[in-house]
C-alpha cells in the first residue's frame, strides 16, 4: 500500500501513456510501464534479484485491461480480424508460457540487444516508403505459418510487451492493412498477456523474501493502478489511430520502436 501512496502520480501516468499506445499502435504499453515500475520499486526496497520479473509480470498483468480495452475500440471500427488470431493463438499462447518460465532465470543483456537489433530494422521498414517491400500478399499457410506466432509469443513474454512490435511489423510484411494490423495486434497481445501472466504467477509462487500484495511474480497493487489508467486512455489511442492516415501510422509506429529500442538498450 506504501508502494501506491507515494508513488500514485507515476504509476498513473505510466497507465495513461501505455493505454493510449494500446490503442494507437496495437501494443501493450510495456515499453512505457517497466521503467517506471523498475524505479518505483527500487525505491520502495523491492529485493533486485527479482526486480525485473516482478516488473515484467506486473506489466503483463496490467497489459490484460489495456488490450481488452483496446480490442472492443477497435473491433468497433471493424479493425480486428479475428481469423488470423484464429489460427495463431494457441502457438503464441505456447510460445509466451514458455517464454515466461524461460525468464525466471535469464540474464536479460542478450536478449535486450536481440530485441534492438530487430526493433531497429522494423523502424526502418516502417518509417520509410517500403510500401512495396512486401514477403507476401497474404501471411503463410504452410505448416511454417505457426513459427512466427510461437516466437512473438515467447520473446514477447521475456520482454514483457504485448507482442504488438512484433506482431504489426510481420503483418505488414505479409500485406495485412496497418489499421487492421495495429487492431488485430491488440487481441494478439491480450492472448500473450494473459499466458505469459500466468507463466510469471506460477514461477514466481513460493518464494521467499517478495513484499505483501504479491501473486507469483505479480505486484497486484501497482499492476492494478497501472491498469485502471490505462484503459481510460486506450480508446482515445484507438480513435486517433482510425483517423491518421496509414502513412502516417506507420511513421509514428517506427518512432515507437526508435525509442523503445533506446530505453532497452541504456538499460532500463
Amino acid at each position: 500500500m506504501e508502494l501506491i501512496l507515494t508513488h500514485l502520480l507515476p504509476l498513473i501516468g505510466a497507465g495513461l501513456v501505455a493505454g493510449f499506445l494500446a490503442g494507437l499502435l496495437g501494443i501493450g504499453g510495456g515499453i512505457v510501464t517497466i521503467p517506471v515500475l523498475v524505479l518505483v520499486y527500487r525505491k520502495v526496497g523491492m529485493p533486485e534479484a527479482w526486480l525485473m520479473h516482478i516488473a515484467i509480470a506486473s506489466s503483463l498483468t496490467a497489459i490484460i485491461a489495456t488490450n481488452t480495452s483496446s480490442v472492443f475500440a477497435h473491433h468497433r471500427k471493424q479493425g480486428v480480424d479475428w481469423s488470423i488470431v484464429k489460427g495463431w493463438w494457441f502457438v503464441v499462447a505456447l510460445g509466451a508460457v514458455l517464454g515466461s518460465f524461460f525468464a525466471k532465470g535469464l540474464k536479460t543483456a542478450e536478449l535486450v540487444y536481440f530485441f534492438a537489433t530487430l526493433a531497429s530494422l522494423v523502424a526502418i521498414k516502417m518509417m520509410l516508403p517500403f510500401d512495396r517491400w512486401k514477403l507476401g500478399s497474404e501471411l503463410p499457410s504452410s505448416k511454417a505459418r505457426f513459427v512466427a506466432p510461437g516466437l512473438i509469443g515467447f520473446f514477447s513474454a521475456i520482454m514483457g510487451i504485448g507482442g504488438g512490435s512484433f506482431s504489426v511489423p510481420y503483418m505488414t510484411l505479409y500485406s495485412v492493412p496497418i489499421h487492421k494490423a495495429v487492431g488485430t495486434a491488440s487481441l494478439i497481445g491480450l492472448v500473450v498477456s494473459v499466458s505469459a501472466g500466468i507463466g510469471y504467477l506460477i514461477g514466481g509462487w513460493g518464494i521467499t523474501g517478495l513484499p505483501s500484495g504479491m501473486a507469483g511474480f505479480i505486484h497486484l497493487p501497482s499492476a492494478f493502478t497501472v491498469a485502471i489508467a490505462a484503459v481510460l486512455m486506450a480508446p482515445v489511442g484507438a480513435k486517433v489511430a482510425h483517423m491518421l492516415p496509414r502513412t502516417v501510422l506507420s511513421i509514428v509506429f517506427g518512432i515507437f520502436l526508435v525509442v523503445a529500442t533506446i530505453k532497452l538498450v541504456s538499460g532500463i
